[in-house]
């Protein structure tokens, strides 16, 4: 590893401003995903801003019926608390799938939504990967990809994002509150994240040295019957080959409203757009959940190992929304 600098950080504005004097400085919270690319000689950062003991993890109700999530708030505080376990179940199920206790009691809102992929090549510092080295290629397409994207790719990279509670926080359409030098902002996590094309170094759209300050989840009265499900390669603690964050209001045997996400499917949380505007007004039932599956996936661009995602998540879809049809009619 690189010899690197340490401070902790007493106040955002100190943190900020530390960041904003030190290009080569990075922002560290838990730790569990930067500290690991640190030993692999993919991060080298000259300095690591602490910012853990910030005044920053509370979760509160916000005015409007909605929640306000501090950055510092831990995966475990995160889906542990009654308001999101009540309000928005599939978060607190999506953190809960995410990692193991021990991970989720040092791992942090706002590092979880930078934490950076988990492709083979992107982590192998003596391999090809423009992510990491712009220009270099991407030895995945005729390589080893049978858990990357078949949405939104491109030529550049296939890689995914490994998050499995930004794809329930795009289900709902949270927003990311950050802090500059030049003061704060906000971005809605269907702009968070940028298209791979032909930049996939390029992974945010937070400003340069930006701090994330706090998540809010606007109301979402959908978002009370709501489920995460995740498709992994064996029973313990593991990235998902496919996730679904789904929520669905159903009167009278008629899709209302739904939410839908996928995960591992592609560079970003997968909001399924497509597939909600074919269910709102159609029939509760598993014709009508296939065929708005079917609309998302026909986007989907397979390589020749990962096509077994479309039947996969075609297949989530329709089992979760139906299963949430069944427990609305209880």
């Amino acid at each position: 590893m690189r010899e690197f600098g340490y401070e902790r950080a007493v106040d955002v504005s100190g943190a900020v401003t530390l960041l904003d004097t030190d290009p080569d400085a990075r922002f560290l919270g838990g730790g569990t995903n930067l500290v690991d690319l640190m030993k692999a000689g993919v991060e080298r950062p000259a300095r690591l801003v602490d910012v853990r003991e910030l005044p920053l993890d509370r979760i509160e109700s916000a005015p409007d019926g909605g929640l306000l999530i501090g950055a510092t708030v831990t995966n475990s505080d995160l889906a542990a608390h009654p308001e999101v376990r009540r309000r928005y179940p599939a978060l607190a199920q999506a953190v809960l799938a995410g990692a193991s206790g021990q991970l989720r009691n040092m791992a942090t809102v706002g590092g979880n939504l930078l934490q950076r992929t988990r492709c083979g090549y992107f982590t192998d510092v003596t391999a090809p990967c423009n992510k990491r080295l712009p220009g270099s290629g991407c030895p995945a397409i005729e390589g080893e990809h049978h858990n990357h994207a078949i949405l939104g790719a491109s030529e550049h990279c296939v890689a995914t994002h490994p998050s499995d509670m930004a794809v329930a926080l795009a289900a709902f359409d949270a927003v990311v509150s950050y802090e500059t030098a030049h003061g704060p902002g906000e971005l809605p996590l269907a702009d968070f994240y940028l298209p791979v094309g032909d930049t996939p170094h390029l992974e945010t759209a937070l400003p340069s040295g930006a701090l994330i300050t706090g998540i809010t989840l606007p109301p979402a009265p959908v978002a009370t019957l709501s489920r995460y499900r995740k498709v992994r390669e064996r029973a313990s603690y593991a990235f998902a080959i496919g996730s679904i964050a789904a929520a669905l209001d159903v009167r009278d045997g008629v899709v209302r409203d739904v939410r839908l996400a996928f995960g591992a499917v592609s560079s970003r949380p997968w909001r399924a757009t497509a597939a909600e505007h074919a269910l709102r007004g159609a029939p509760a039932d598993a014709e009508s959940f296939a065929a708005a599956a079917d609309a998302e996936l026909a986007a989907a661009e397979p390589l020749p190992h990962n096509g077994y995602k479309v039947t996969l998540i075609r297949n989530l879809v329709v089992a979760v929304l139906t299963e949430l049809t069944e427990e609305a009619a209880r």
